[in-house]
């Protein structure tokens, strides 16, 4: 049998993000850039309560989701990483070039994420590695977040903290 657990989840109405991109598949291929509305659940685990009885002070978990939910909302996300595109921010604008395809985007409109394409799986991770700091050396063991990008079809990022 395993370690018993304490699990806090966490999917509060307002941990969501509309956000514009295009995913990058094998072969050349990607997506024509459309938007989602995102919603992101996480879900916090560890074998001990604190002398008061709570695993983790959630309001932590709660500001760091609300600010990076915050950060990417009403925005186009673009895979800074990705080998395959080519972006440059100059002039107060962000170009993006994917094979034929030209974006031009106003810069405060873009984020340029660090991650090699903008799929549900990269931000469940990127999302996970951000809680993750605000969660280290506590009784917090295991984390999980989930990106939901249309209702059915998500991706949960989960691992052992530390």
């Amino acid at each position: 049998m395993s370690e018993p657990l304490f699990r806090i989840r966490l999917a509060k109405e307002d941990f969501k993000f509309s956000a514009a991109h295009f995913t990058l598949f094998p072969g050349g291929r990607a997506e024509l850039l459309h938007g989602h509305n995102y919603r992101v659940r996480l879900e916090l685990a560890g074998p001990e309560l604190s002398e008061i009885g709570l695993l983790f002070d959630v309001s932590v978990v709660k500001r760091v989701i609300r600010e990076r939910c915050a950060a990417l909302d009403e925005h186009t996300l673009i895979p800074a990483l990705a080998e395959t595109l080519d972006a440059k921010t100059e002039d107060g604008s962000v170009e993006v070039r994917f094979r034929d395809r030209r974006y031009r985007f106003p810069e405060k409109d873009v984020v340029l994420l660090p991650l090699s394409n903008v799929s549900i799986e990269l931000l469940a991770r990127l999302l996970w590695e951000e809680v993750a700091v605000a969660v280290e050396g506590g009784a917090v063991r295991e984390l999980s977040v989930e990106v939901e990008e249309t209702p059915g079809q998500s991706c949960a990022y989960w691992a052992r903290i530390g």
